[in-house]
């Protein structure tokens, strides 16, 4: 059996590479695609760079709308020349879900499967039934995201989210981190716009807390693509942040940290499986942001807040992403995270912790899917 896989952004390639992983070990299986390293280590050869794809927000892709146009027609034709049983897509809607509109033109009864189901509950509700005609199963990642797959005409399972089951720190990496002073973790993105837009703001407040507490320290993880970037915006921080792209290191400075400054995404998952506290602040292109509220159906974009029903991670977005506001929400959940540590924890048992890898869920789902369970 043969599967093409496309990944856009590191989250993606985590997730891939855990569904790779679990599908070698029910079944004989190729893979083409396009791929992150950690897709890449899993035995996939990547059709061109991943990070070509690692763009967000309708201002932020124009420029680069011929070249993605491009690709989307070239990544189409690898997968109908690949010989491979089905296209499993994993997020990055705006790239995959064209691509395999372009598959289905082609070829009907091509298998399409969505890893990660469009988040239709907060905005544009109307994705669903767009996605229907190209897409046959969807992979969801809440538990409350399947009826609204399945009211669109897909089939879809909830497998589980893969952070439940990621490995945390060890007593060595965790004591790695440990010193004297409060450690701020920093999570600026892991796109080259969204690291360019907060690392000023990131940086001034360091320079505020650092004011409070001289003896801050600061650990930034970042990934391949934007770790140059990261150092040069980072340079004139009034505290040198630690810069981290070892998994080893970051799960020590994950495990460590007393609080976190992150950017909205994913990331707000994997600091609730740490237990480490947080404040989410992001800002985009003007108009990027107009656009997503005037079509937002819910009142806070943080995960955490979200799957837990509550509203204890305090967040800052677009014009509310200011160091004077994002400073002060630090420092008072530095001084008491109880309530954000019993939400983190709701949290992690509403995604699956305990259960089943999500990886191996996801494997056995698209197997399923594609009658070869």
């Amino acid at each position: 059996m043969k599967l093409f896989l496309i990944a856009g952004e590191p989250s993606g390639d985590r997730l891939g590479a855990a569904l790779m992983a679990g599908l070698k070990s029910l079944a004989p299986v190729e893979f083409a695609g396009i791929a992150g390293p950690l897709m890449q280590a899993e035995g996939i050869e990547s059709l061109f760079p991943m990070e070509e794809l690692s763009v967000m927000g309708i201002a932020e892709v124009l420029p680069k709308y011929f070249h993605l146009k491009r690709r989307i027609r070239e990544t189409a034709e690898a997968v109908l020349a690949s010989g491979a049983e089905a296209l499993v897509t994993i997020d990055s809607p705006d790239f995959c879900l064209r691509v395999a509109a372009l598959v289905k033109a082609a070829d009907p009864g091509f298998r399409t499967i969505h890893y990660v189901a469009p988040s239709v509950w907060a905005w544009r509700p109307g994705r669903a039934a767009k996605m229907a005609p190209v897409v046959d199963h969807v992979l969801a990642l809440l538990p409350f995201e399947p009826p609204y797959m399945t009211a669109a005409g897909m089939t879809c399972d909830f497998v589980g989210h893969p952070v439940v089951s990621e490995p945390l720190a060890s007593e060595a990496e965790t004591a790695a981190f440990t010193g004297p002073g409060p450690l701020l973790l920093a999570l600026p993105g892991s796109r080259r716009g969204e690291v360019t837009r907060l690392a000023p703001v990131f940086g001034e407040v360091v320079a505020r807390l650092h004011a409070r507490h001289p003896d801050l320290r600061v650990a930034l993880p970042t990934v391949r693509g934007v770790a140059d970037l990261v150092r040069d915006l980072t340079a004139d921080w009034a505290v040198a942040p630690r810069i981290i792209q070892d998994p080893g290191q970051k799960r020590g400075a994950f495990a460590a940290a007393d609080v976190a400054l992150a950017a909205s995404g994913t990331v707000s998952l994997e600091l609730a499986a740490n237990a480490c506290p947080m404040v989410i602040a992001y800002d985009m292109h003007p108009l990027t942001l107009w656009l997503m509220r005037r079509a937002a159906l819910i009142d806070t974009v943080t995960l955490v807040n979200l799957v837990s029903d509550t509203r204890v991670v305090p967040e800052f977005i677009g014009p509310d992403c200011r160091p004077d506001l994002i400073a002060p929400a630090l420092e008072a959940v530095m001084a008491d995270p109880s309530a954000q540590r019993a939400a983190m924890a709701l949290t992690m048992q509403r995604l699956g912790q305990g259960g089943e890898p999500p990886g191996l869920r996801a494997a056995r789902s698209v197997l399923q899917a594609i009658g070869n369970s």
